[in-house]
């Protein structure tokens, strides 16, 4: 499915809303968010589609269930029409009934061209390995087709539609408005637009022309596709509507299968580049040597440099996923994670407290000469006394000789490191 909010809070109901009042919600919105009704408002389109999706899926019973139980996952794998892709005009079409016929601002435009049927849209889940090397699936799903029975016409064999007498076999109906100030053409609300009515109903398909039918289509899935990307298959589709076409004559649909890449634990993916993590203990990242790195293309062999610290990055070259359109694999980035051990043995502890004695600088020997200097300043004192008395620079003196005598702090720290 093209979006991911959720269907109820899209139409503004509970999830115990019953059928009716789904339709009246998404009538509702529907005609609020009609891109016509909104000219000035580029989001309106989007918001219309967004209603269509979800009633699409509410107002189906199964359908409705599954959501109910498991989300849009749930929906995975089951064919819904490709709302995102669709114009408004067929939109409106294929839920004619619930505007009465009206067909927002697009409901008297006349076909062009061969009819078109609708698009559909499914989901496929792949692994990382099969992007890497490509792959093909069957895709299950299901589509309408022209019942058989009646060949679209929607009657009972042997019958035949009656020309619908409020359009005159037209499909369509002109409609004052503001008084015969102008003229709309809409959608016949009697016939819905088929131009004929039914009075003995096909059994098979119950006067509808279409039935569903499950399909299996084997798809293949090119190396390098990305999460999200899509793969059109055309004239998958569904045929035209009964209203364009009751004997499905024109243009299939398309299938558009939107590729789900599963996550995988060990890689993180950036365009066509992996990312993994390498744990190592510190004593390898110290000493450096030979480690084994999962890669797609199984275990590899590498070597480490010494000194390597946390965080660190190396790529290895190609052993990243192809790119989509050149078919160049990127490469593997690997992040260094240096782990450190929570419990140790008594043999790896005595061998890391010699390590971290080792590491530790030695500590400064003690300085006896404070001592002697202070020792030599006191008895020089009585000597130089008079000296200091005569000239006044005895103080001065003193001080200078006792910072000369003591090394400091700063020269404390070069002395521990031998400096």
């Amino acid at each position: 499915m093209s979006t991911s909010a959720d269907y109820y809070e899209i139409l503004g109901i509970t999830r115990d809303a019953a059928g009716e009042e789904v339709r009246r919600a998404y009538r509702r919105l529907a005609i609020k968010w009609h891109p016509d009704q909104n000219p000035d408002n580029p989001d309106a389109e989007g918001k219309f589609k967004q209603c269509a999706e979800a009633y699409e899926v509410l107002s189906d019973p199964e359908r409705r269930a599954v959501y109910d139980r498991h989300g849009h996952a749930g929906l995975r794998g089951r064919a819904g029409h490709d709302f995102n892709s669709m114009h408004v005009e067929d939109i409106f079409s294929m839920f004619n009934d619930i505007f009465g016929g009206q067909s927002g601002g697009g409901g008297g435009r006349r076909q062009r061209g061969p009819a078109r049927g609708y698009d559909l849209e499914t989901v496929v889940e792949i692994t990382l390995e099969e992007v890497l090397e490509g792959c093909e699936r069957e895709i299950p799903f299901k589509r309408l087709e022209v019942c058989t029975l009646c060949k679209g016409s929607g009657a009972k064999p042997g019958s035949k539609p009656i020309e619908c007498s409020t359009c005159g076999g037209q499909g369509q109906v002109a409609q004052n408005g503001l008084g015969g100030l102008f003229r709309m053409v809409t959608t016949c609300p009697v016939c819905q637009g088929r131009r004929h009515i039914i009075k003995d109903k096909c059994g098979e398909c119950s006067g509808q022309g279409r039935m569903s039918v499950q399909r299996k289509l084997s798809v293949k899935i090119p190396r390098g596709i990305s999460d999200s990307q899509v793969v059109r298959v055309a004239g998958e589709g569904e045929p035209p509507p009964p209203q364009m076409s009751p004997d499905g004559t024109g243009v299939r649909g398309d299938l558009h299968i939107v590729v789900r890449v599963a996550e995988d634990e060990r890689f993180e993916r950036q365009g066509s580049d992996l990312i993994t993590a390498l744990e190592v203990s510190f004593a390898d990242a110290a000493l450096g040597g030979s480690v084994s790195i999962e890669t797609l293309d199984g275990v590899s062999e590498t070597d480490l440099d010494a000194g390597t610290q946390h965080g660190e990055l190396f790529r290895l070259d190609g052993k990243g996923v192809p790119d989509l359109r050149t078919g160049q694999r990127g490469d593997l980035v690997v992040v260094v994670h240096v782990m450190v051990p929570r419990r140790l043995s008594n043999k790896q502890r005595e061998l890391i407290t010699a390590l971290r004695d080792a590491e530790r600088p030695a500590p400064p020997p003690k300085d006896s000469s404070r001592k002697n200097a202070a020792g030599k300043d006191s008895s020089s004192k009585d000597s130089s006394g008079k000296a200091a008395g005569k000239g006044g620079f005895g103080k001065a003196t003193k001080k200078e000789d006792s910072s000369a005598k003591s090394p400091g702090f700063w020269g404390k720290v070069k002395d521990s490191f031998g400096t």
